[in-house]
């Protein structure tokens, strides 16, 4: 018997009617990346259709394997634990075989992403503010992970370098810190002439538009600094076809999650004692609970925290390929051992190593 295989967008879910849309929008250029096969989506909670809805629609389809992607930019515990409870338990229950790939990670084509929206407020911001006088500032989600929390901050050091801004720091929505009033009130001290934030987030929301009102209130301290607001991610190509690859990933079994930095599998600082805790879905009680804007301060009468868009580093390297590597150094000077060495782009950065420049 031949097997009719589907695709599964698996995502958090929102209050905020806005986001809900754009994720369905996201699943919409989903399907029309793979014609030829089903392709449907569901929630964890604050929205329909549920994540089990959409799992029917693909059955009622004749879909007997699912290939089942959370549709998040980081994996906490929401990636790692609550989808995959539902969807284990979905499968037992009704025979399905599903497989599950990885959240979007740090990736260079989500990179290029948010490289774009970075480079988009850049070409809105009025007046001639050179880069060396720009800080960013990229916010993540925030998340109980530290694994989670550190791709924030390595997303912001490679925008940092790419573009060579003065400096940037990495502030966070919810759950840990810096938050973002607290860490732009400390951006400003540093007397950079512009300021952009970054929501490094996959849609808009509640939680978005608090980064943005907090900019607007630090601003308003600080006259003299440009603050500009820089758009998130949402459905730039480079995400859908991030979405893409990681489908086509579980088929061709790169779906491996690198999970050395887990706090569930490994002793991380500070988080000793939840090693080898159960990892089970917390989410089964709140499924298809709807959306409304006046639930804004998304309060939950469980008991926890909740994490969303969170980080953890799946990157799953083949090393197959032959490795020329060009190595960059600050002081642009060739050696005399077999490869080049570019300069570096950034070498005439004004905190960078002066002490490494021939003289």
């Amino acid at each position: 018997m031949q097997t009719k295989t589907g695709v599964m967008l698996c995502g958090h879910g929102s209050r905020d009617e806005d986001a809900v849309q754009e994720f369905a929008v996201l699943a919409k250029h989903l399907k029309s990346r793979f014609p030829n096969t089903p392709v449907e989506f569901g929630y964890l909670e604050f929205a329909t259709p549920i994540i089990r809805d959409g799992l029917d629609r693909l059955r009622a389809e004749g879909v007997d394997k699912v290939l089942a992607v959370p549709g998040m930019l980081f994996a906490a515990s929401h990636a790692k634990n609550d989808i995959p409870s539902v969807l284990n338990t979905y499968a037992v229950k009704n025979g399905l075989k599903i497989d599950y790939g990885k959240e979007l990670g740090i990736d260079p084509k989500m990179m290029r992403a948010a490289a774009d929206r970075v480079e988009e407020a850049l070409r809105d911001a009025p007046g001639d503010i050179g880069r060396h006088e720009t800080l960013l500032v990229v916010v993540g989600r925030g998340a109980s992970d530290p694994d989670a929390n550190s791709n924030v901050s390595k997303v912001t050091r490679l925008l940092w370098e790419g573009f060579g801004f003065g400096w940037a720091e990495t502030a966070y929505s919810g759950v840990t810190f810096p938050l973002v009033e607290p860490a732009l009130e400390h951006a400003a001290r540093l007397n950079y002439r512009r300021i952009i934030v970054f929501p490094y987030f996959l849609f808009t929301g509640i939680l978005v538009q608090r980064i943005y009102d907090a900019t607007d209130a630090v601003a308003k301290r600080y006259p003299g600094i440009q603050f500009i607001k820089a758009p998130y991610l949402n459905d730039h190509p480079a995400v859908i076809d991030t979405f893409v690859e990681r489908v086509e990933q579980i088929v061709t079994g790169e779906t491996a999650m690198n999970c050395q930095m887990c706090k569930f599998r490994t002793q991380i600082l500070g988080f000793e004692a939840e090693v080898g805790a159960p990892q089970e879905s917390h989410h089964h009680h709140v499924e298809g609970i709807g959306t409304g804007k006046a639930d804004d301060d998304h309060h939950h009468h469980h008991g926890h925290d909740h994490h969303h868009d969170h980080g953890h580093d799946h990157d799953h390297h083949h090393h197959d390929h032959d490795h020329h590597h060009h190595h960059h150094h600050g002081d642009g000077h060739d050696h005399d051992h077999g490869h080049h060495h570019h300069p570096y782009p950034h070498a005439d950065h004004p905190l960078g190593p002066r002490s490494m420049k021939k003289t």
